[in-house]
């Protein structure tokens, strides 16, 4: 199971994937194996060009399984942000300690294309797979 993030799903949908890592993604959607949660609901409505546009993605996302926020998220995404503050790196964006917090509580990980997951995987102790929807740089 993999968590979407708003800089993945960005790529996804202005069709900067290779054709294979573009099918890849697909096959995880269709899997059922791509899962959404509240704060990338509201990163991607966020970009929403349009009432009609936005009605339309969240009809979409509709479709996709959801982790939702608990208290144990809650809980998780403040120790993270704690244990970054203590080594000088707190200034990571919420949204993306949010949808890191809700990977590892769901034991899940993060589809991405954003070096922030990488901060969160390796100096915190949320447990994720952080996994690039592209290489780093390669888009």
């Amino acid at each position: 199971m993999l968590l979407l993030d708003n800089s993945a799903w960005a790529r996804i949908v202005g069709g900067s994937l290779d054709d294979e890592r573009a099918a890849t993604v697909a096959a995880w959607t269709d899997r059922r194996e791509l899962t959404i949660c509240l704060p990338f609901l509201l990163e991607a409505g966020y970009s929403a060009r349009s009432a009609d546009h936005h009605r339309a993605m969240m009809s979409d996302f509709a479709l996709l399984p959801h982790i939702a926020i608990t208290p144990d998220v809650e809980e998780s995404a403040r120790r993270a942000q704690r244990e970054l503050a203590a080594i000088g790196h707190h200034r990571l964006a919420p949204l993306d300690v949010m949808i890191a917090a809700c990977a590892h509580e769901a034991g899940a990980g993060v589809l991405h294309y954003d070096r922030d997951y990488e901060v969160l995987a390796n100096r915190t102790t949320l447990e994720f797979a952080s996994v690039w929807v592209s290489p780093p740089g390669s888009l």
